[in-house]
C-alpha cells in the first residue's frame, strides 16, 4: 500500500535545516564584506567563499535526495494560487542557490585572482579575466543575493503563515519526524 508521507525524509530535513543556516550565515557574511573596508573584509572573503562552494555542493546533494524521496502533499484546501506560489518560490531558492556560488565562482575568475578556498585548494577558473565581465557579475551576483533575502524572508513567513495561522501541519512536516504508532 502506498501512501503519502506525512513529513520529509530524515536526510531532506537536515539539509534543509543546515543549509538554512549556512545561507542566512552568507547573506550576513556577504553584506559584512562588502561594506567593509577594514581588515575584517579580508576574513570575511575567505569565509564567504568556501561556504559558497559547500552550498553549491549541498544544494545538489538536496536536489539528488529531493528527487529520490516523496515530499508530504500541500493541503488539499490550500488555494490555488498559494500551491503554485509555493511550487515558484522552491524552484526560484533552488535556482538561486545554484547560481549563486556558480556566479561567484565565475565572477572571481574574471577578476584575474585565483580561485582559493584555502592557503593550498583552487578551484579552476571558469572565465577568463575581464574587468567588464567582472563588473557585470558582481553586480549580478549583489542583486541575486538580495532576491535570495527577499526569497528566503518570504519563505519563512509562509512557513509561519502555516504553523501560526492556519495550523495545517506545512510546518511541522519539516520540524519533526513521523510519529511514533
Amino acid at each position: 500500500m502506498s501512501t503519502q508521507p506525512t513529513h520529509f525524509a530524515l536526510l531532506a530535513r537536515l539539509l534543509h535545516w543546515l543549509m538554512a543556516v549556512m545561507i542566512i550565515a552568507m547573506l550576513f557574511i556577504g553584506a559584512g564584506m562588502v561594506t567593509s573596508v577594514s581588515q575584517r573584509h579580508e576574513w570575511l572573503i575567505h569565509l564567504h567563499k568556501p561556504l559558497g562552494i559547500a552550498i553549491l555542493l549541498l544544494v545538489v546533494v538536496r536536489l539528488l535526495v529531493r528527487f529520490s524521496t516523496r515530499q508530504p502533499p500541500l493541503p488539499a484546501d490550500l488555494p490555488g494560487w498559494q500551491v503554485m506560489a509555493a511550487k515558484a518560490s522552491h524552484v526560484l531558492l533552488y535556482a538561486l542557490m545554484l547560481v549563486l556560488p556558480v556566479l561567484g565562482w565565475a565572477m572571481i575568475s574574471a577578476s584575474g585572482e585565483p580561485v582559493m578556498l584555502s592557503n593550498t585548494l583552487q578551484l579552476p577558473s571558469i572565465l577568463p579575466a575581464d574587468a567588464q565581465v567582472f563588473a557585470m557579475l558582481r553586480k549580478a551576483h549583489g542583486y541575486l543575493a538580495y532576491l535570495l533575502f527577499l526569497t528566503v524572508l518570504l519563505h519563512l513567513a509562509a512557513a509561519l503563515f502555516h504553523g501560526w495561522v492556519r495550523r495545517d501541519e506545512v510546518l511541522d512536516s519539516m520540524l519533526r519526524g513521523r510519529e511514533r504508532d
